[in-house]
């Protein structure tokens, strides 16, 4: 990772730190960083890995070791704003690529799409080049739902190098995607950042909550009424976990 130092802000969300950010400071650290091919990593944090990195020490660790840490989900954010970032806005892993993208097909910097499946890459490859054209995508792979040997990771590491992809997005869910970026920093030459779902979203393949849901800070409802089976219990439990510990910090603040 480069040596260049730069002034950060954060503040501790139940704990964990998450950056106080603007759209424009994230852009503008993503463009820095990956025309330098810096290796960093960037964890998108909503109220479910927030909570999980409370819980999980390991994970806790990758969180906090991370080069920039987002306030994805409203209540995160809005916790932010509670501590003193006035306007603090959601900075969410969609959102984020989308635009990065739009400013990469002007910039010249090239990007990596590594996670999901054959499919979905295909169908967002297609989408990104319609709605972004010059956007330069140096390459994608769907690794196999399995742990890859050395020698299939080694391998991995030398095609993105090799790319010279500037930035890795990196969708493989929560929170496999931070950990495979922790222990690639270093060794990848790009600045990899988790985006979770967004390559579902973009290639449309799953439907994101619309705008108005969006903007009052209801997406997870959004999400919990399309997949109540898969979801209700980590809303159930991350949620009231999180309200009750963002209580307690705010009533000692």
């Amino acid at each position: 990772m480069s040596s260049t130092t730069e002034t950060r802000i954060t503040r501790p969300v139940i704990g964990v730190p998450i950056d106080a950010v603007t759209w424009r400071q994230a852009l503008d650290r993503l463009h820095r960083w990956a025309r330098g091919r810096e290796s960093r990593y960037v964890c998108i944090c909503n109220v479910h890995s927030v909570v999980t990195a409370r819980q999980d020490e390991d994970f806790g660790r990758v969180v906090r070791e991370a080069d920039m840490a987002t306030p994805d989900g409203a209540p995160v954010a809005w916790m932010l704003r509670r501590l003193g970032v006035a306007g603090q806005e959601r900075i969410n892993g969609p959102d984020l690529m989308w635009k990065y993208c739009a400013e990469a097909s002007a910039r010249g910097t090239s990007i990596y799409l590594y996670g999901s499946t054959d499919r979905t890459l295909e169908l967002l490859q297609a989408r990104l080049r319609q709605a972004h054209p010059g956007l330069q995508i140096a390459g994608a792979w769907s690794p196999p739902f399995r742990p890859l040997s050395p020698e299939e990771d080694e391998d991995v590491v030398r095609r993105i190098n090799e790319s010279g992809a500037g930035i890795v997005f990196v969708s493989l869910g929560c929170p496999k995607q931070e950990q495979w970026m922790a222990r690639h920093r270093g060794r990848i030459r790009a600045v990899m950042v988790g985006v979770g779902a967004a390559f579902d979203y973009h290639a449309g393949v799953i439907r994101r909550a619309p705008a108005w849901a969006q903007r009052l800070g209801l997406e997870w409802l959004y999400r919990l009424c399309s997949e109540p089976r898969r979801l209700w219990k980590r809303y159930a439990v991350t949620n009231t976990v999180f309200v009750l510990r963002a209580a307690t910090q705010l009533l000692r603040h």
